[in-house]
């Protein structure tokens, strides 16, 4: 029913923002990008916590620290590694087939990295989010989204790409499914049937449309998981429209330029 419709609403402004970065850009600059990380946390709280729903703000409770440490591990984890493996034996002329083993081991590294850095974000974005003092959370472990996401990449390589509605509906229902709100899911009904229609006439068209039909089959595809996202007896709706977004897209496009990124 009609009546039984409950809108999220953002109260945020450019001006604002634009404040934030101002102060965001100026500490990065005089701390040799060191503040970027704290810089992205103040961006997260102030739009977090300009979203209402229910007569109530949305909070982020992230920190600058726990964002550096973060990344510091990746660059310990992944990024060291990936380095020593594809450029090494390229730069100690090792030989074209320790090259050849070591662009393959890369390969493997990010294969690997995606999944894990996939499901680690989701993991602390929720857990760093509450409303009404109740925290969000992902509840899967990054080696549980491996196989989705290597059999779509897989097929993906195929089929030239014609798997991608049917990736997307999987690794959506493994990222929304496994979201919790306190102690109960979300959860997604969509699949990739619904959508390769589109998919198919977005790609036929992208050249005589100028890739146009790419960004509707995007608005479309974006629709289509939020209409088909429930919480528990609720189900979430979307109403953006092509048109809107692409008005809305050109308009900061042109004064991103007018102002020369400002």
């Amino acid at each position: 029913m009609e009546n039984d419709k409950r809108n999220l609403t953002f109260f945020g402004n450019g001006g604002t923002l634009f404040g934030i970065h101002l102060v965001n850009l100026f500490l990065g600059l005089i701390t040799l990008g060191i503040y970027f990380f704290w810089a992205r946390v103040k961006v997260r709280k102030y739009i977090w916590g300009q979203l209402e729903f229910e007569g109530d703000r949305l909070s982020y409770h992230g920190t600058g620290l726990e964002t550096l440490k973060g990344w510091l591990k990746a660059m310990v984890v992944f990024g060291i590694p990936y380095f020593v493996v594809s450029q090494l034996p390229r730069l100690m002329g090792l030989g074209r087939v320790l090259v050849i083993l070591g662009g393959l081991f890369s390969v493997l590294l990010i294969m690997v990295f995606i999944p894990m850095a996939t499901v680690g974000s989701r993991r602390y974005r929720l857990s760093r989010t509450a409303w009404r003092g109740i925290r969000f959370s992902f509840q899967k472990v990054w080696r549980e989204y491996v196989p989705i996401f290597l059999r779509g990449m897989i097929l993906n390589l195929l089929t030239l790409g014609f798997y991608s509605p049917y990736y997307q509906a999987r690794r959506d229902k493994f990222l929304i499914a496994n979201s919790y709100m306190g102690n109960r899911n979300f959860d997604y009904d969509g699949n990739g049937d619904d959508l390769f229609g589109s998919y198919f006439l977005s790609l036929v068209l992208a050249v005589p449309t100028l890739f146009f039909s790419l960004f509707w089959y995007h608005v479309k595809r974006t629709r289509y998981v939020w209409d088909h996202t429930t919480f528990g007896d609720a189900r979430f709706e979307c109403t953006i429209t092509f048109g809107g977004m692409f008005w809305l897209y050109l308009g900061n496009f042109l004064m991103v330029l007018l102002t020369i990124g400002f």
